[in-house]
Formats: structure tokens, sequence, C-alpha cells
């Protein structure tokens, strides 16, 4: 005889599970696409220099090129995240990551500035919402105490693709000209893109959030704990949210104590995202022009971002409990450390040793970022609210390799530059300061409505 439907609380569910085999398979998927995410964003500045030599390019149209894969990146985030919040996360995913793949190899075609600059905007156009939505995605199949942590560990996968971008360089251009770096992360992404074709889920929360596939739900609930029996006809629900009807608004951003914590994450986005892209693009040429080698500048680089996604690493579990507190730590100390650098004479073995120190802080402060990026909004919202986030951010990540050429450009003394890029994470840590203060308002307002639920049901009863 078949069981009574029943009321299952996804939520209730998920928070009180540890992670299991279902979401190490998810987190891997998504690791492997951030790899090639972060190798495709990275590489551009390490093949730099042998399309610069091979193409004729100088210091600002390299920089035009370093900013419209994020233009593209930008104006991608916004649609890819409201198609995401409509259609589901896992449909835009996949296709998104087979039109990344393809462009990123077609780019070795390219023979001239403006084709450049068209295969990168489309190229930033494909994987603008493919972070946001895969964070999206994981969030809503762990336990609330642990979404910070496995958003950073996600994001480790980004940063060991942008450090293996100056080592991948420095190995195949030589050889197979700057043309074979291009391919091998375009066919490298195409084999990510199948995997996820294959084995990524949808989003339970967001089907729920939405009313939609009860058999969909059943099937992958089922998968993340066997032993549930989940059937299409029980009554699905999410008890820590309230339901969202309509198709998203832009005003929802800014609801409650969200009209001060978006704007918060918005600015301190741009400030990280100015500092981060402008040291992803100009550092091998700005260690060039100071004399390094083109070797040490691709392998100095490369440490600067695996120090970073390590700093991230030790920092995911305080975000966990902290909050953007804890985020605000890494730019408070990066920021006296740059402005040291810039101001102050020093050997060159100093030199190396702090840059690589204070620019692996500001990696390690983009990584508390992403973390929090998608934590403050609901199932029906969040890649919505993680993506408008990160495609703000990109006004700062297009900035930075503007504001760099326009720098190296000005006749000052190169490492004044160090100095210029202090500002960015003083902001960044008083922004992360402000949203700590009001995210710990709204958690102590939402547990004294708890309270006062309880207390009604309590007095009816």
């Amino acid at each position: 005889m078949a069981s009574a439907p029943r009321t299952i609380d996804i939520a209730a569910m998920i928070d009180g599970r540890k992670l299991g085999p279902f979401n190490y398979k998810l987190i891997v998927l998504s690791w492997f696409m951030t790899v090639f995410d972060g190798f495709d964003m990275q590489m551009i500045s390490f093949t730099a220099p042998y399309m610069r030599d091979e193409l004729g390019l100088d210091k600002f149209m390299l920089g035009n090129v370093f900013s419209a894969a994020l233009i593209g990146a930008m104006l991608g985030g916004f649609a890819l995240s409201y198609l995401g919040d409509r259609f589901g996360r896992r449909r835009i995913i996949v296709w998104s990551a087979y039109v990344f793949g393809a462009l990123t190899a077609a780019t070795a075609l390219a023979r001239s500035y403006e084709a450049l600059l068209v295969l990168r905007f489309l190229d930033g156009l494909a994987i603008g919402g493919m972070l946001p939505l895969a964070w999206a995605l994981n969030i809503e199949y762990v336990p609330t105490r642990m979404r910070a942590t496995v958003v950073t560990v996600i994001m480790i996968g980004y940063s060991l693709g942008a450090a293996i971008a100056g080592p991948m360089t420095v190995w195949l251009a030589p050889s197979y000209g700057w043309e074979g770096v291009f391919l091998f992360g375009g066919a490298g992404t195409l084999v990510c893109a199948a995997a996820l074709h294959l084995w990524l889920p949808e989003s339970v929360r967001f089907l729920a959030s939405k009313g939609r596939d009860p058999a969909t739900i059943a099937r992958v609930l089922n998968k993340v704990d066997p032993t549930l029996g989940a059937t299409p006809q029980d009554r699905f629900i999410l008890g820590d949210e309230r339901p969202v009807q309509g198709n998203f608004r832009l005003g929802q951003l800014f609801e409650g104590s969200l009209k001060w914590i978006t704007p918060l994450l918005w600015i301190a986005y741009i400030a990280s995202s100015l500092a981060t892209y402008f040291k992803a693009s100009w550092s091998p040429i700005i260690y060039e022009e100071m004399q390094f080698s083109r070797e040490t500048a691709a392998w100095v680089s490369s440490m600067s971002g695996l120090l970073g996604a390590a700093f991230g690493l030790m920092l995911m579990r305080f975000t966990d409990r902290f909050g953007p507190f804890a985020v605000a730590v890494y730019p408070a100390v990066a920021f006296p450390i740059l402005a040291f650098i810039g101001l102050v004479p020093m050997s060159s073995n100093a030199f190396l040793i702090l840059s690589v120190l204070s620019t692996s802080f500001v990696g390690g402060a983009h990584f508390g970022m992403h973390s929090i990026a998608g934590l403050f909004y609901g199932s029906a919202i969040r890649a919505n609210g993680a993506g408008w986030a990160t495609s703000i951010a990109k006004i700062g990540a297009i900035a930075g390799p503007v504001l760099g050429a326009l720098v190296l450009s000005s006749g000052m003394p190169i490492v004044r530059s160090f100095a210029i890029l202090a500002i960015c994470p003083a902001i960044l840590a008083l922004c992360a300061f402000g949203m700590g203060l009001f995210a710990r308002r709204r958690a102590a307002a939402s547990a004294a409505a708890d309270m006062a639920a309880k207390g009604a049901v309590a007095a009816a009863e």
C-alpha cells in the first residue's frame, strides 16, 4: 500500500545533514568549471606580451582587450542570472559552458586587434553568470553553517586555474604560440561542459520556491538522502523562506535590511574587483618593466594567486561564523603594506616578498567577497542577488586594466601603482564592516520575530 503524501521541508532536511557524496560530486563539478574560468580570465595577461609583439598592440590596446571580456562578463552576469532565476540554474550553466569553451578556442584564430576585442567580449558574455549560478546551486544544497566554506572551496578552482595560466603559457607559448594556450583552455572547458551536461543537477530549493516539477524534486532529494523515499505526491516547502510570487524585480534586492546591505556589497565588490583585476592584468608586465625576467614575472604572479587561494581557505571557517566581519580583516592588512611598497624605497628582494604578500591578501579578500555574495538573498532571487553583485563588481574589474594602462603610461615611477592600489582594500574593509553590522542587526530581528511567533503559538495552545 502506498504511503500517504507527506510535507517535506527541504530547508530543514538540508540544514540537518552533513555533506554527503551528492554534495562532493556537485562541488567537484563546480570546481572544475571554475578552474577553466580562472584560466581563461588570467591567461590573457600572460599571453599579452606574446600578443603585443606579434600583433603590434600598445598598452591602451591591451587594456581594452583585457576589459572587453569584463564588459561582456558584466552584461552576461545580468542576463544569465535573470535567466537562472527564471528557468533554472542547470540549463543556463551547461549551455554557457559550451559556448564559453568554443569561444575560448576560437580566440586562437584572431589575427587583429578588432577580432580580439570581439571574441573576448563574446567570451565574457558567455562566462558572466556561470560563477554566481554555481554558487547559488551549491549554496542551496548545503547547511547554512557551511555555505561560505563551500563557495570558498569552489573558488579555489578559480585561483588554481589563474595560477596555472602563467606556467602553462611559459610551457606552451614558445612552441605553439599564444594560440596554443587558448586552444588548451577551450578544449578543457568543452570537456567540463560535457561533464556538466551529464551530471549537474537542478536546484531543488529553486524548484520548490517556484512550485515546479515535484517529480524532479523527489528524484534529486532521494539522491541527496537515499533513505528519504520522497515521491512526486509529497508537498515540498522551504520553511526558512517566504514564498515569492512572480518574476524577479530589482527592488527585491533592496527590501528590508537589504537596502543597506546590497549597496555596501556592491561598493565593496567594485573596490575588490578593481584591485584584483589591476593586479591580474598588469602584474606580469609591471614586473618585467621593473627589470625582472618574463619567467620570474609569471611565477611571481602565479605565486600570488596560489597564496591568495590559501588565504581564502584560511578565512572560510571564520566567514561562516562571523560573516562580513571576517572578510574585513585581509583588506585592513593589505592597505598599509601596499602603501608602504608604493612610497618607500626598498631592495628588489624586499619588493618581491612584500608585493606577493600584499597582493595575496587582496586575493584572499576577494575570496571572502565571493563567499558572502549570495548569502543574504532567498532561493527565488539568489542567482540575481549574487549575479547583480558580481556584475556590478565588473565596473571595478573593467576599470582595473584601464587604470593600469593610465598609470603605466603616465610617466610616474611604476612602483607608485601599489600606493594607488592601496585605496581599494581600505574601501573594502570599511564596507565589509558595515555589512557585518547590518547583517547582525537583521539576524537579531529575525530571531526576535521567531521567538514572538513561537510565543504566540504556545499561548494559543
